[in-house]
């Protein structure tokens, strides 16, 4: 595990918490926004790690890395992502879909018509070439195949940056931005306004609430992987270890969860992302082992 100093922003917990700081915050956040949309960013409110509940037990549920609401009513979520195997880039597309329709969902309250629905933008920045053409900027909106000229606005939008691109001649100034974004150093601070992010980014690394955080959040990795290797050496063989840390970490996620009042919604989406397992078998841990 990487130490605090060691973090980039295209690392979750660096982004989450320089983008949630009480003081750095918003203007990190609109900065990085308005360089990579080239327009200007109203007043921003900051949900770091949002979440968005499934229906029921039997429907899946998302959370968001950095969730902003715009005083002018767009929605932005942006999500920093190095998940570069084979059937994850695959499934990308399908999962920016959900995002999009889960988001809608939660921001239609009853009785409102579908004009009323919010424009969102979703942003996925990534140190992998989601589709294979080396641009640094890929914008997916919808559109009529028949009649690509057709205007069609939904409202809907979907921007996939790859940090190392290089096709599109895309902005120098998003260049940089998103080089430093990878690699969050003095010396990739190339410009003013990436100086300033960085003297943010030093500040917030150097917060002793923010080190306390990822030193909880180091020492939750730990106990889990203990656990696992405890349950392991019990069953007395190869196959035991794996299931065992299976065990280890349902019962400490489910037990974190209860302790800060996560419903089981949210907790069966922890399980899921911490075991990299099927809803179904997280259900199956999730009802063996909360007792």
């Amino acid at each position: 595990m990487k130490t605090l100093e060691e973090l980039n922003l295209v690392d979750d917990f660096l982004v989450n918490s320089l983008t949630s700081h009480k003081i750095y915050g918003e203007q990190s956040a609109r900065y990085i926004l308005e360089c990579i949309l080239h327009r200007q960013i109203g007043k921003l409110t900051v949900v770091p790690q949002r979440f968005f509940c499934g229906e029921n037990m039997e429907t899946h549920g998302i959370r968001l890395d950095v969730y902003l609401d715009e005083e002018n009513g767009e929605i932005f979520d942006i999500e920093p992502d190095q998940n570069d195997g084979k059937s994850e880039m695959a499934a990308l597309p399908k999962r920016v879909r959900f995002y999009h329709t889960k988001i809608d969902a939660g921001n239609l309250p009853s009785g409102e018509t579908y004009g009323s629905l919010r424009n969102v933008v979703v942003i996925f920045i990534t140190t992998y070439d989601p589709f294979g053409l080396n641009r640094m900027v890929y914008t997916i909106k919808n559109c009529c195949v028949e009649v690509p000229e057709l205007k069609y606005e939904d409202g809907a939008q979907t921007i996939f940056l790859y940090t190392r691109g290089s096709e599109g001649n895309p902005p120098e100034e998003l260049k940089q931005l998103l080089h430093y974004m990878e690699h969050s150093s003095v010396e990739n601070a190339s410009t003013e306004k990436l100086k300033k992010l960085h003297r943010m980014v030093t500040a917030v690394k150097r917060d002793g609430e923010v080190g306390l955080a990822y030193m909880k959040s180091f020492e939750r990795e730990e106990r889990i992987r203990k656990q696992g290797e405890e349950e392991g050496r019990k069953e007395g063989k190869k196959e035991g270890l794996e299931e065992g840390e299976i065990v280890g970490k349902t019962k400490e996620v489910i037990k974190l969860g209860r302790r800060f009042g996560k419903s089981e919604n949210e907790i069966l989406l922890l399980l899921q992302e911490e075991l990299q397992i099927e809803k179904d078998k997280a259900m199956n841990l999730l009802q063996k082992y909360d007792k």
